[in-house]
């Protein structure tokens, strides 16, 4: 048992039930929620990015959800500065806080620290923006496959400013963006207790499809029409929104879209697990186990 106050860190691939686990174990501790979500945290999208609802949200605070729009400028390292500043004054009367999500790096941005990069190089990048021009994100992916499998296996595929961003700094050190990013762990003045979802892959794919055919229903659509013309915005370069919006400006057919929804997520959800599984302070569990968790969090803080 530790005197230390603690953030119990909930992570797991998209669809795994994260969000219902961290609103249950919250109310049992009496503890907030802190949202790990890179796109949860944008007020116009939450149908798309499957944000907590309006009940849920006014069963529990939840911070980070909704407060920026999407054509705000928000990144791992400012998360990392603005969780911290607020575990600063919240552990100042409570013990416990939960932090749920899917973004891997956003979650070691608080947990471990963001290792320090090199500032861009404006004539590397104007060369890498050039041959993006020319051989495309396919191009992009070849490159950093080269440079640096292991990141490579890690990344967005289909996110080109990360690729170019990893290829710039693989060129700029001459080390590969995934070692730079295992530097010494940053302290931390709280416990940090590490649980991971994990579901077979077929009830996982499962659970996905139930969701997306529940969202693709609820109005998704049109919210996509509503952020249509910020689309270019870093924070709508995400699965779901791309395609649709490819839908939206005449590209493919709805079903179309709602295919390549489909078989993107289960492609992010690989990635996720991909990125979690490196973590070995991760203690996994399947989510129906509840009895498991709450009887591991018992012994790392105090009896729920």
């Amino acid at each position: 048992m530790t005197k230390k106050p603690s953030l119990i860190v909930i992570v797991g691939a998209t669809g795994v039930g994260k969000t219902s686990l961290a609103i249950e174990l919250a109310k049992k501790l009496k503890a907030e929620i802190v949202s790990a979500d890179s796109r949860q945290i944008y007020k116009e999208i939450p149908i798309g990015t499957a944000a907590p609802s309006i009940s849920q949200l006014r069963s529990i605070k939840h911070h980070f959800i909704g407060t920026l729009a999407v054509t705000d400028y928000f990144n791992a390292s400012m998360f990392e500065n603005d969780v911290l500043k607020l575990l600063e004054t919240y552990f100042k009367e409570h013990k416990t806080m939960i932090m749920a999500g899917g973004s891997g790096l956003y979650i070691d941005a608080v947990c471990k620290g963001i290792d320090a990069m090199p500032d861009a190089d404006e004539k590397l990048r104007g060369e890498l923006d050039d041959f993006f021009s020319k051989e495309g994100i396919e191009g992009l992916r070849k490159k950093l496959e080269l440079l640096d499998p292991v990141y490579y296996n890690e990344v967005d595929l289909d996110n080109p400013k990360r690729l170019l961003r990893a290829i710039e700094v693989c060129l700029q050190t001459g080390t590969p963006f995934s070692q730079q990013r295992k530097g010494k762990k940053a302290e931390r003045p709280f416990n940090i207790i590490k649980i991971g979802l994990e579901l077979p892959r077929r009830q996982l794919y499962e659970n996905i499809e139930s969701r997306l055919n529940i969202m693709l229903d609820d109005e998704w659509l049109e919210e996509a029409r509503t952020v249509f013309g910020f689309r270019n915005e870093n924070a709508l370069n995400t699965v779901g929104y791309k395609e649709l919006f490819k839908f939206l400006n005449g590209e493919w057919d709805f079903e179309t879209a709602k295919d390549k929804i489909k078989v993107n997520t289960r492609r992010y959800a690989k990635r996720q697990m991909t990125w979690f599984k490196r973590d070995n302070e991760i203690n996994w569990f399947s989510p129906d186990d509840r009895r498991g968790i709450f009887d591991y969090v018992a012994k790392n803080i105090r009896p729920l």
